[in-house]
């Protein structure tokens, strides 16, 4: 049985993007159970939405993935920081969450995640000293961050000093890329930082972690959790941590990961993948390892789609759609138009569609003639990195195949 999470009571109102919302606020599940359907209900133009059937096979599929491989879950939250999503999550038995900010880390608490994995250094001292502080108040409370430096190391002491800890902060030693971000470069700084970690009162050597995102080919990520797997050995025999912690892992290797780390007896290998949960229609739609995997490339689906209106067909093979930068993400490449939606019901692919350009709320379609585009059109975009969607949008109705909201869940950025 997974833990129960808090999750805020939300409301949808006039306020609330992409309704056209004139009655008394209401709650999100008050929504959810009239059962609206998407193209009559009070929607306006953009939408984004969830497709309810993508995250059920997405949740799944990480799930077992992680499950028959012997790895330790803990999903990146700040793909969706929606507490509903980190539920489901935790319900198909991710093992806690990771933040990548002090201020997610409070939010996680506020929803009463008990196992917080801090992909990052942390050097802020009030930070470290509320989290100290919650350790001490919860025995369930369990939390691991990353240090690579000993000023960080020093900052964390000194915290954990200052809150008169009795349960140590514990801390993963973090090995970097040359030209990454990050990171100790060398297993002599990682030995450095580790043995200033253990020399620390109030701080505990937990293992080690990295990111291989930014390595551009299996054989490199090969190498670099091999390296990892060298830094735990390292770790566990210079400071006498039994069985080190060892986590890695972005949405695009996890599958080199999996067969370099995957139930191993001598760490506790935690995987942090969390662009999964939605998945897209770009960077990871191209990157996903099941490209790689005999499971095939279909086994996580684009979960958000973004309905905008055909506002402006001004000239042949030119569409403008009622969206922009401040609805659609595009650090990772623009939107890709999926299906057409004609004004009388009837849908069809949206092939040959290219978004070109973003203004604010305008998007620059080229259409190849056939399709007979007109104003008054809806299509439906898929997006590029989820990471960068959800932010947009504070509250999003989630539908089922046959187009009826079923749920809504509330982001919090």
């Amino acid at each position: 049985m997974s833990e129960r999470l808090t999750i805020p009571r939300e409301y949808v109102d006039w306020r609330t993007k992409g309704l056209w919302w004139t009655g008394d606020p209401i709650t999100l599940e008050e929504f959810a159970a009239r059962r609206h359907p998407l193209f009559s209900g009070p929607f306006t133009w953009p939408l984004m939405v969830l497709r309810a059937s993508a995250l059920d096979r997405n949740v799944a599929a990480l799930a077992d993935f992680t499950d028959r491989h012997g790895l330790l879950f803990a999903p990146h939250g700040k793909t969706s920081m929606a507490p509903a999503l980190l539920q489901r999550q935790l319900d198909a038995g991710a093992w806690g969450i990771t933040a990548a900010t002090a201020n997610q880390v409070l939010a996680y608490r506020r929803f009463g995640v008990s196992r917080i994995l801090l992909a990052n250094e942390l050097l802020d001292p009030r930070a470290l000293r509320t989290i100290v502080t919650g350790l001490d108040r919860d025995p369930a409370f369990e939390f691991l961050f990353y240090a690579d430096s000993a000023e960080g190391v020093a900052v964390a002491a000194g915290a954990a000093a200052e809150a008169a800890s009795t349960r140590p902060l514990r801390v993963l030693v973090e090995r970097g890329t040359p030209g990454g971000r990050t990171g100790c470069r060398t297993r002599e700084e990682l030995l450095s930082v580790a043995r200033a970690v253990a020399a620390a009162p109030g701080l505990e050597p937990a293992g080690v972690a990295g990111y291989e995102g930014p390595i551009k080919d299996a054989e490199g990520v090969r190498a670099f959790v091999r390296d990892l797997l060298g830094d735990a050995a390292a770790v566990a025999e210079e400071v006498g941590v039994a069985r080190p912690v060892l986590s890695v892992g972005g949405s695009a290797w996890f599958d080199v990961v999996a067969e370099e780390v995957g139930g191993r007896p001598d760490v506790v290998p935690i995987l942090r993948s969390g662009a999964y949960v939605a998945h897209d229609d770009g960077l990871y739609g191209r990157t996903t390892p099941y490209r790689r995997l005999p499971e095939g490339p279909d086994t996580l689906a684009g979960a958000l789609e973004l309905w905008a209106q055909v506002t402006s067909t001004p000239e042949p093979g030119l569409a403008i759609a009622g969206m922009g930068r401040r609805e659609a993400n595009s650090d990772q490449g623009y939107p890709v138009p999926r299906v057409l939606r004609r004004t009388d019901g009837t849908t069809l692919p949206a092939s040959g569609m290219e978004v070109t350009g973003l203004n604010d709320h305008h998007a620059y379609l080229t259409v190849p003639p056939e399709l007979g585009v007109r104003p008054g059109d809806l299509v439906s975009f898929g997006i590029s990195h989820p990471c960068t969607a959800f932010d947009r949008w504070q509250v999003l109705p989630v539908v089922d195949d046959g187009d009826t909201v079923v749920d809504a869940v509330a982001t919090y950025f």
